[in-house]
Protein backbone atom coordinates (compact mmCIF):
# COMPACT_ATOMS: atom_id res chain seq x y z
CA UNK A 1 0.00 0.00 0.00
CA UNK A 2 2.49 2.24 -1.29
CA UNK A 3 1.46 6.23 -0.18
CA UNK A 4 2.57 10.14 -1.15
CA UNK A 5 6.47 10.35 -0.48
CA UNK A 6 6.98 12.80 2.27
CA UNK A 7 9.23 15.94 1.62
CA UNK A 8 12.23 15.41 3.48
CA UNK A 9 14.09 18.05 5.98
CA UNK A 10 16.18 20.32 5.00
CA UNK A 11 19.57 19.39 6.83
CA UNK A 12 17.27 18.66 9.86
CA UNK A 13 17.61 15.76 11.95
CA UNK A 14 14.62 14.40 14.49
CA UNK A 15 16.19 13.47 17.78
CA UNK A 16 13.16 13.49 19.96
CA UNK A 17 12.75 9.56 20.52
CA UNK A 18 8.72 8.34 19.60
CA UNK A 19 6.78 8.17 23.67
CA UNK A 20 8.30 11.55 24.44
CA UNK A 21 5.82 11.84 27.65
CA UNK A 22 3.70 9.80 30.01
CA UNK A 23 0.58 10.66 27.60
CA UNK A 24 1.74 8.77 25.01
CA UNK A 25 4.05 6.29 26.48
CA UNK A 26 2.64 2.77 24.95
CA UNK A 27 1.83 0.67 28.51
CA UNK A 28 0.02 -1.78 27.10
CA UNK A 29 1.20 -4.40 24.55
CA UNK A 30 4.81 -2.62 24.50
CA UNK A 31 5.65 -5.53 22.35
CA UNK A 32 3.94 -3.56 19.80
CA UNK A 33 5.41 0.04 20.32
CA UNK A 34 7.35 1.32 17.59
CA UNK A 35 10.30 3.34 18.67
CA UNK A 36 11.78 4.46 14.96
CA UNK A 37 10.04 8.24 13.93
CA UNK A 38 11.16 7.24 10.58
CA UNK A 39 8.15 4.53 10.72
CA UNK A 40 6.17 6.58 12.20
CA UNK A 41 6.54 8.99 8.96
CA UNK A 42 6.09 6.17 6.37
CA UNK A 43 3.21 5.56 8.29
CA UNK A 44 1.52 8.57 8.03
CA UNK A 45 2.71 9.20 4.56
CA UNK A 46 1.12 6.33 3.64
CA UNK A 47 -2.39 6.67 6.04
CA UNK A 48 -5.36 8.93 4.46
CA UNK A 49 -7.91 9.27 7.09
CA UNK A 50 -7.16 11.07 10.57
CA UNK A 51 -9.50 11.79 13.89
CA UNK A 52 -8.92 14.08 15.60
CA UNK A 53 -10.86 14.44 19.42
CA UNK A 54 -11.63 17.23 21.25
CA UNK A 55 -13.23 18.67 24.30
CA UNK A 56 -16.22 20.73 23.60
CA UNK A 57 -18.85 22.28 25.45
CA UNK A 58 -22.64 22.63 24.69
CA UNK A 59 -25.42 23.66 26.94
CA UNK A 60 -23.15 24.07 29.85
CA UNK A 61 -21.64 20.81 29.62
CA UNK A 62 -18.59 19.91 28.44
CA UNK A 63 -18.21 16.03 26.43
CA UNK A 64 -15.55 14.60 24.18
CA UNK A 65 -16.21 14.51 19.93
CA UNK A 66 -13.95 12.24 17.71
CA UNK A 67 -14.10 13.40 13.95
CA UNK A 68 -12.49 12.24 10.84
CA UNK A 69 -10.70 14.73 8.72
CA UNK A 70 -8.06 14.91 6.17
CA UNK A 71 -4.84 15.36 6.89
CA UNK A 72 -1.18 16.11 6.05
CA UNK A 73 2.03 16.38 7.54
CA UNK A 74 5.57 18.35 7.07
CA UNK A 75 8.29 17.51 8.45
CA UNK A 76 9.79 21.02 7.79
CA UNK A 77 7.19 22.40 9.43
CA UNK A 78 7.29 25.37 12.28
CA UNK A 79 6.48 23.13 15.01
CA UNK A 80 9.09 20.55 16.90
CA UNK A 81 9.59 17.61 14.98
CA UNK A 82 7.45 18.64 12.22
CA UNK A 83 3.75 19.65 11.77
CA UNK A 84 0.37 17.97 11.30
CA UNK A 85 -2.70 19.83 9.50
CA UNK A 86 -5.88 19.18 9.55
CA UNK A 87 -8.44 20.96 7.72
CA UNK A 88 -12.32 22.19 8.21
CA UNK A 89 -15.12 24.27 8.36
CA UNK A 90 -14.61 27.44 10.08
CA UNK A 91 -18.49 27.10 11.47
CA UNK A 92 -17.55 23.59 13.21
CA UNK A 93 -17.67 24.10 16.83
CA UNK A 94 -15.21 21.60 17.46
CA UNK A 95 -12.57 23.67 15.10
CA UNK A 96 -13.16 26.54 17.36
CA UNK A 97 -13.14 24.53 20.65
CA UNK A 98 -9.36 22.69 19.30
CA UNK A 99 -7.95 26.51 19.50
CA UNK A 100 -5.10 26.53 21.79
CA UNK A 101 -6.42 23.50 23.13
CA UNK A 102 -5.13 20.04 23.88
CA UNK A 103 -6.16 17.48 21.27
CA UNK A 104 -5.30 14.24 20.25
CA UNK A 105 -5.23 12.87 16.80
CA UNK A 106 -5.22 9.23 16.08
CA UNK A 107 -4.37 7.56 12.66
CA UNK A 108 -4.83 4.01 12.41
CA UNK A 109 -4.56 1.52 9.16
CA UNK A 110 -6.25 -1.89 9.37
CA UNK A 111 -4.01 -4.85 7.63
CA UNK A 112 -5.86 -7.90 8.71
CA UNK A 113 -8.00 -9.78 10.84
CA UNK A 114 -6.61 -12.29 13.11
CA UNK A 115 -8.72 -15.75 13.77
CA UNK A 116 -7.45 -17.55 16.79
CA UNK A 117 -7.91 -20.40 18.53
CA UNK A 118 -10.06 -19.13 21.13
CA UNK A 119 -11.99 -16.06 21.51
CA UNK A 120 -9.65 -13.91 23.69
CA UNK A 121 -6.61 -14.67 20.86
CA UNK A 122 -8.75 -12.83 18.18
CA UNK A 123 -6.97 -10.03 16.87
CA UNK A 124 -6.27 -7.31 14.20
CA UNK A 125 -3.10 -6.20 12.44
CA UNK A 126 -2.80 -3.08 12.16
CA UNK A 127 -0.49 0.60 11.82
CA UNK A 128 -1.98 2.97 14.76
CA UNK A 129 -0.44 6.46 15.35
CA UNK A 130 -1.14 8.72 18.28
CA UNK A 131 -0.09 12.55 18.57
CA UNK A 132 -0.98 14.86 21.06
CA UNK A 133 -0.27 18.16 21.24
CA UNK A 134 -1.58 21.99 21.51
CA UNK A 135 -3.39 22.92 18.15
CA UNK A 136 -3.38 25.80 16.95
CA UNK A 137 -5.29 27.59 13.89
CA UNK A 138 -2.95 28.49 11.14
CA UNK A 139 -3.51 32.82 11.03
CA UNK A 140 -0.54 33.20 8.56
CA UNK A 141 -1.76 33.39 4.77
CA UNK A 142 1.36 31.73 3.16
CA UNK A 143 1.39 28.89 6.00
CA UNK A 144 -2.73 28.36 5.93
CA UNK A 145 -1.96 28.05 1.91
CA UNK A 146 0.74 25.28 1.89
CA UNK A 147 -0.99 22.90 4.44
CA UNK A 148 -3.92 23.19 1.95
CA UNK A 149 -1.89 22.14 -0.83
CA UNK A 150 -0.54 19.87 1.49
CA UNK A 151 -4.03 18.34 1.95
CA UNK A 152 -4.59 18.04 -1.08
CA UNK A 153 -1.48 16.54 -2.65
CA UNK A 154 -1.52 13.92 0.57
CA UNK A 155 -5.40 12.68 -1.12
CA UNK A 156 -3.64 13.21 -5.02
CA UNK A 157 0.05 14.16 -5.15
CA UNK A 158 0.86 16.68 -7.42
CA UNK A 159 -2.65 17.73 -7.53
CA UNK A 160 -2.27 21.12 -5.80
CA UNK A 161 -0.27 22.52 -8.66
CA UNK A 162 -2.71 21.70 -11.40
CA UNK A 163 -5.72 23.39 -9.83
CA UNK A 164 -6.81 27.17 -9.70
CA UNK A 165 -5.72 29.48 -7.01
CA UNK A 166 -8.64 29.36 -4.14
CA UNK A 167 -11.24 32.32 -3.85
CA UNK A 168 -10.78 34.37 -1.12
CA UNK A 169 -14.05 33.26 -0.01
CA UNK A 170 -13.04 29.69 0.11
CA UNK A 171 -10.43 30.87 1.91
CA UNK A 172 -12.66 32.67 4.63
CA UNK A 173 -14.67 29.39 4.74
CA UNK A 174 -11.79 27.17 5.68
CA UNK A 175 -9.71 26.64 8.74
CA UNK A 176 -6.61 24.91 9.46
CA UNK A 177 -5.43 23.37 12.37
CA UNK A 178 -1.72 22.76 13.08
CA UNK A 179 -0.61 19.98 15.80
CA UNK A 180 3.28 19.43 16.82
CA UNK A 181 4.48 16.04 15.47
CA UNK A 182 6.66 15.66 18.65
CA UNK A 183 4.27 13.80 21.18
CA UNK A 184 3.53 11.07 19.13
CA UNK A 185 3.64 7.31 19.52
CA UNK A 186 2.52 4.57 17.28
CA UNK A 187 1.78 0.63 17.60
CA UNK A 188 1.42 -1.66 14.99
CA UNK A 189 0.69 -5.69 14.63
CA UNK A 190 1.10 -8.20 11.94
CA UNK A 191 1.30 -11.96 11.60
CA UNK A 192 -1.11 -14.68 12.77
CA UNK A 193 -2.38 -15.66 16.37
CA UNK A 194 -0.47 -16.51 19.45
CA UNK A 195 -2.44 -19.08 21.02
CA UNK A 196 -2.28 -21.20 23.64
CA UNK A 197 -0.53 -24.32 23.22
CA UNK A 198 -2.81 -26.88 24.33
CA UNK A 199 -5.62 -24.93 21.90
CA UNK A 200 -2.98 -25.49 19.11
CA UNK A 201 -2.67 -29.08 20.26
CA UNK A 202 -6.16 -29.38 19.50
CA UNK A 203 -6.44 -28.91 16.28
CA UNK A 204 -8.58 -25.81 15.79
CA UNK A 205 -7.54 -23.75 13.00
CA UNK A 206 -6.10 -20.41 13.55
CA UNK A 207 -4.79 -17.69 10.93
CA UNK A 208 -5.25 -14.26 9.68
CA UNK A 209 -7.16 -12.89 6.81
CA UNK A 210 -4.93 -9.76 5.31
CA UNK A 211 -7.10 -7.08 4.05
CA UNK A 212 -5.86 -4.74 1.28
CA UNK A 213 -6.79 -0.72 0.32
CA UNK A 214 -7.74 -1.25 -3.26
CA UNK A 215 -8.80 1.30 -5.64
CA UNK A 216 -10.68 0.92 -8.92
CA UNK A 217 -10.27 2.80 -11.70
CA UNK A 218 -10.67 6.64 -11.99
CA UNK A 219 -14.45 7.34 -12.48
CA UNK A 220 -15.12 10.85 -14.84
CA UNK A 221 -17.60 13.16 -14.13
CA UNK A 222 -20.49 13.32 -16.53
CA UNK A 223 -19.81 17.38 -17.03
CA UNK A 224 -15.89 16.80 -16.41
CA UNK A 225 -14.14 17.18 -20.80
CA UNK A 226 -11.24 13.96 -21.77
CA UNK A 227 -10.37 11.62 -19.49
CA UNK A 228 -8.78 11.55 -16.14
CA UNK A 229 -5.39 13.44 -16.02
CA UNK A 230 -2.58 11.54 -15.45
CA UNK A 231 -2.20 12.39 -11.70
CA UNK A 232 -5.12 11.07 -10.80
CA UNK A 233 -4.41 7.63 -12.37
CA UNK A 234 -1.09 7.18 -11.29
CA UNK A 235 -2.75 7.76 -7.58
CA UNK A 236 -5.54 4.91 -8.12
CA UNK A 237 -2.67 2.74 -9.37
CA UNK A 238 -0.89 2.97 -6.33
CA UNK A 239 -3.16 2.80 -3.76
Amino acid sequence: MAGPLLRQPRGVTTSTPLEPTARTTVNRGRNRSVADRDQLHAFLADALVAHIGVVVAEDGQSHPVVLPAAFAIDLDGPDPDGTLYVHGSVAAGWLRAAQDATVCVTVTELDGLVAGRSAFHHSMNYRSAVVIGPARVVDDPGERQHALDLVVDHMIPGRSATLRASTRKELAATAVLAVPLREASMKARAGGPVDEPEDVDAGVWGGHIPLHRVAGEPVTGEDANGPAPADVVRRAASL
